[in-house]
């Protein structure tokens, strides 16, 4: 249950209602957008997402972007992005917990473990590995997302924003992190 309260839309006003009015047109209503409308800037930073999402998805590809993502949101805990991501992968054909990656996918992984785990660590080898396959310029918005989608996964798990409908069927597959408890 989210952990603050929720305004319902005919509450909604001026910028915010008018969103809501779109999404809702559009049946792109989630809970998170639900949440973040409570605050027009709020809801409007972190609409970015969606840029930078298909800026990824232009440099590396559908299956690519949907396993970092995925990475970013597992490693972080994050349950309602990892499942977002569980449903994407199974979209894609993919068993989310028993894939093959190519080798650009496995890099995207680890970078995106990594940076959640501890961003001053990412090696120069990670990089220099991501090299093979991306310009600078593809690693600044492989990197860019992955905050972004970072900030979206603090969001929700900060203010335990519900997981919406369509992904109950799947909350029993979503395994918490475990690797914070090794930290002292």
């Amino acid at each position: 249950m989210a952990r603050v309260h929720l305004k319902q839309p005919d509450e909604l006003t001026g910028e915010a209602k008018k969103a809501y009015d779109e999404l809702n047109a559009k049946g792109k209503i989630t809970n998170m957008k639900l949440v973040m409308l409570q605050d027009y800037g709020t809801y409007k930073a972190f609409m970015g997402w969606y840029d930078s999402w298909g800026s990824l998805v232009d440099v590396v590809g559908l299956r690519a972007a949907t396993i970092y993502a995925h990475s970013v949101s597992t490693t972080n805990g994050c349950q309602l992005c990892s499942l977002f991501f569980i449903s994407d992968l199974k979209e894609l054909g993919l068993d989310p917990n028993n894939f093959e990656t190519t080798e650009n996918e496995a890099l995207l992984q680890q970078l995106g473990q990594q940076i959640v785990k501890d961003p001053t660590k990412v090696s120069d080898e990670l990089l220099d590995g991501l090299r093979k396959f991306y310009t600078d310029e593809q690693i600044i918005v492989i990197v860019g997302f992955g905050a972004q989608m970072q900030a979206t996964n603090n969001f929700n798990s900060v203010l335990g924003v519900d997981v919406d409908a369509r992904l109950l069927p799947l909350k029993d597959q979503f395994k918490p992190a475990t690797w914070r408890e090794a930290i002292k």
